[in-house]
């Protein structure tokens, strides 16, 4: 049992050449290169974000331009209407911008049992790091709808035919497959490899721990 338990304070990497070498080195400097992947993560967040954005900055400067010579409260009205106009206008990019973003990532997410500290747990940093840059600036306004179902089929996770995602709370997207006429919410909890069989109810608030197989009723 001992064999199998993970040592998360090891500062040497199991791989070897140089993927071993740059995970020792990510171990024994862990500041240092946990700072260099955030840096990373925001830019690619800013990124998405400024492209996203584009379309709003542009109504917003045509806006302003045209009403410059308005009354004030014409202008106020104006530049606040195309300012909530423009939230819209950034959010349902992003939803393609993102996405996109996680496809021209160079490696994917897999399925594994490691620590923090480890080469194979940077994809999952980012595609969770880009999945919540949606979830909490725009995807409550898309919930539920088919365009949220779009988004997350987008980022990879399998949804079958008539599925409903009724909640935002969603982590590890490209690691969830959703059978037929499936719908999820109401702030149940469930963890990594746990399979719900076919007619089954996981009600709401319940925690479902890993690896657990709740049998189809």
């Amino acid at each position: 049992m001992e064999n199998n338990r993970l040592d998360i304070n090891s500062t040497k990497s199991e791989r070897r050449g140089f993927s071993g070498l740059l995970e020792t080195l990510l171990r024994n400097f862990r500041t240092t290169t946990f700072m260099l992947l955030l840096v990373a993560v925001y830019i690619i967040c800013i990124l998405c974000m400024g492209i996203a954005l584009t379309p709003s900055v542009v109504l917003f400067n045509w806006v302003s331009e045209h009403t410059g010579q308005s009354p004030p409260w014409l202008r106020a009205l104006s530049l606040g209407l195309t300012i909530a106009t423009g939230f819209f206008l950034y959010g349902f990019p992003l939803i393609l911008v993102v996405p996109l973003a996680n496809k021209l990532f160079p490696f994917k997410v897999k399925t594994q049992r490691a620590t923090w500290f480890s080469l194979s747990v940077i994809p999952w940093y980012f595609h969770n790091a880009l999945t919540y840059l949606v979830r909490y600036t725009f995807l409550d306004f898309i919930t539920p709808t088919p365009i949220n179902k779009f988004y997350f089929q987008m980022m990879g996770m399998k949804v079958g035919k008539g599925g409903i995602i009724n909640t935002c709370n969603i982590s590890d997207p490209c690691l969830i497959h959703i059978g037929d006429n499936v719908t999820i919410g109401l702030g149940a909890c469930l963890f990594g490899n746990v399979v719900v069989g076919k007619n089954a109810v996981v009600r709401p608030h319940q925690v479902v721990l890993p690896k657990s197989r709740i049998p189809g009723s």
